[in-house]
């Protein structure tokens, strides 16, 4: 499912540090008559319902919208699916019959959540999705949530293919470790990193066509952890010895894929060049030690956009469809300065 910019309205922001702020806007389109009304009030009752609490990357994402609820004297009702797209369905329908004041929550699946956001619209509860958006065709932002708040997960996949065919010349045999099956960011990662392969970028073809060179000789699921990614490197390492590099959905895989090719007396950064995505302190460290080639940022701390967007909501302002976060890339020309800044 890919975000049409075209027929959007879009609002700018650039991650950095342990925050995000807004680079510059603006706006087009709708207003939001449609999801439910949010009214001024002294404080409010949040829904979070957390997709799970595995990686570092979620437990940053957690601790920001726990820092910022705090921080305005707000009551945070979090949940926690333990990577269970049907834990986290009761979950949020559980935060509805609460009666939370509004939603705001990452969908694990894009599907399979968006019957939910759809109850609680019927319920007059507000939505904002955060991380991951869910599928348009059942629940549609400005009309039946608020704001989809995330990165441009094609362009992260773009952006990586991107430096992977220059780092290795454009002959490159690649494993790719994919994110969790159905959730936004896996499929969008994937397009963007094969459409790029494929010589297209945004559904148009690129000036230099496709990369012959470049051969994805194995794709599979990692789950987005560290363990999985592990293990799903150390089979598929076994069936493709004459892999020279690998594509991971996340940096946790990515950490993990290094520990196998290592166990196997492999070589990353040398005998295998590995590019990923988040922008993890853990990332950073390994490019800087020569293991991982490059990271595009993921940033994990939405509590403060994820607030600000609130606040704007039950003013009236008008909201885009997609509250977009600018993300940086690391490697080894800036990785150094930026260890120990991110997560």
């Amino acid at each position: 499912m890919s975000r049409i910019l075209t027929r959007r309205s879009v609002l700018r922001l650039s991650a950095a540090g342990t925050g995000l702020f807004v680079a510059g806007r603006y706006f087009t389109g709708t207003t939001f008559a449609a999801p439910p009304p949010l009214e001024q009030q002294d404080t409010y009752t949040i829904g979070f319902a957390q997709t799970d609490l595995n990686n570092p990357w979620r437990i940053a994402e957690s601790k920001s919208m726990q820092d910022e609820a705090a921080a305005r004297g707000y009551t945070l009702v979090e949940t926690n699916a333990n990577e269970d797209t049907a834990k986290q369905i009761a979950d949020v329908k559980s935060l509805i019959a609460q009666g939370v004041d509004i939603l705001i929550f990452p969908p694990r699946e894009s599907q399979a959540l968006a019957p939910v956001v759809m109850e609680a619209k019927a319920a007059g509860i507000p939505v904002i999705l955060i991380d991951r958006d869910v599928d348009h065709s059942i629940a549609a932002p400005g009309e039946d949530y608020v704001t989809f708040i995330g990165s441009d997960f094609i362009d992260q996949g773009r952006r990586a293919a991107e430096w992977l065919a220059e780092a290795t010349g454009g002959e490159a045999r690649i494993i790719q470790l994919e994110g969790t099956t159905g959730a936004d960011p896996a499929i969008d990662r994937q397009q963007g990193f094969e459409d790029y392969l494929a010589g297209m970028v945004q559904g148009s073809p690129t000036p230099d066509g496709p990369i012959a060179g470049m051969e994805i000789i194995a794709s599979q699921t990692g789950n987005f952890t560290r363990d999985q990614g592990r293990e799903v490197m150390q089979t598929l390492l076994q069936a493709n010895p004459d892999v020279t590099a690998v594509y991971a959905h996340n940096d946790e895989m990515a950490i993990g894929a290094i520990a196998a090719l290592q166990e196997a007396g492999r070589a990353p950064g040398e005998d295998v060049t590995l590019v990923s995505i988040d922008g993890s302190n853990a990332a950073l460290d390994a490019i800087v030690d020569g293991t991982l080639g490059a990271t595009v940022e993921s940033s994990p701390f939405f509590g403060p956009i994820a607030f600000a967007t609130m606040d704007q909501y039950i003013a009236g302002e008008e909201i885009p469809d997609w509250v977009k976060v600018e993300d940086r890339f690391f490697d080894e020309s800036n990785a150094a300065e930026f260890q120990g800044t991110q997560y």
